[in-house]
C-alpha cells in the first residue's frame, strides 16, 4: 500500500488528536486523554514548540472506513542524557489497526530515528506498556533494548496533586 511520511503542520492536529483518543482507548485509558487539537497546534508549532510530529497519509483511494486519510503519527522530543548527551524521546507511535502491518509503523519509526541522527543524538526512548505484546515484539524485533529487564530502570511520574505538592517544596 502506498503512503507517505511528513512533519505534520498545525492543519493536521485535528487528525492527530483523534488518533490520540484511538490510542487512548487502544491502551485502555481513554479518560486520561484531556489535550485539545487547539493545544496541539498551540505546543507543537511556532518558535517555542514543545514537540515535534510525523504524520502517515495514504492517497484518497486507500482512505479508512470512517474516510481519514491520515492514518498514523509518531510524536517526539528533545531530552539530554547527562551520560550520553543528545537523545529522542517518542511519545507516541500510533497506526490505525486496519493500517498495521503494512510497513506504515517502521517507516514513521524510521523516520523519527532519521531526524535524531541528523540532531545528533545518540539515543532514542520511549515507554510500552507491559501487557502490550505486539508493540514489545515490534520494537524488539527491530532491535531495541528493553530497559526494565536489561537495567532494571522504573519509569516514573509526578503529575496531579502530587506535582502541586512538589511545587510547594521548592525554595
Amino acid at each position: 500500500m502506498k503512503f507517505t511520511v511528513c512533519a505534520a503542520k498545525p492543519e493536521d492536529c485535528k487528525d492527530i488528536e483523534r488518533m490520540i483518543r484511538e490510542l487512548g482507548v487502544y491502551e485502555k485509558m481513554p479518560d486520561q486523554v484531556t489535550i485539545s487539537h487547539k493545544e496541539l497546534e498551540r505546543d507543537g508549532f511556532g518558535p517555542d514548540a514543545f514537540y515535534q510530529c510525523l504524520v502517515a497519509e495514504v492517497p484518497e483511494e486507500h482512505k479508512s472506513k470512517d474516510g481519514h486519510t491520515k492514518v498514523g503519527y509518531a510524536l517526539f522530543f528533545y531530552t539530554y542524557s547527562t551520560w550520553k548527551g543528545r537523545a529522542l524521546y517518542m511519545e507516541d507511535l500510533y497506526v490505525m489497526p486496519e493500517y498495521r502491518g503494512k510497513g506504515i509503523g517502521k517507516a514513521l519509526m524510521a523516520t523519527v530515528a532519521k531526524v535524531g541522527k541528523e540532531k545528533q543524538c545518540v539515543r532514542l526512548q520511549f515507554a510500552v506498556l507491559d501487557w502490550n505484546k505486539p508493540s514489545l515484539d515490534f520494537y524488539l524485533a527491530k532491535g531495541a533494548e528493553d530497559l526494565t529487564v536489561n537495567e532494571g530502570w522504573h519509569f516514573f511520574r509526578f503529575q496531579g496533586e502530587a506535582l502541586d505538592n512538589l511545587v510547594q517544596e521548592a525554595p
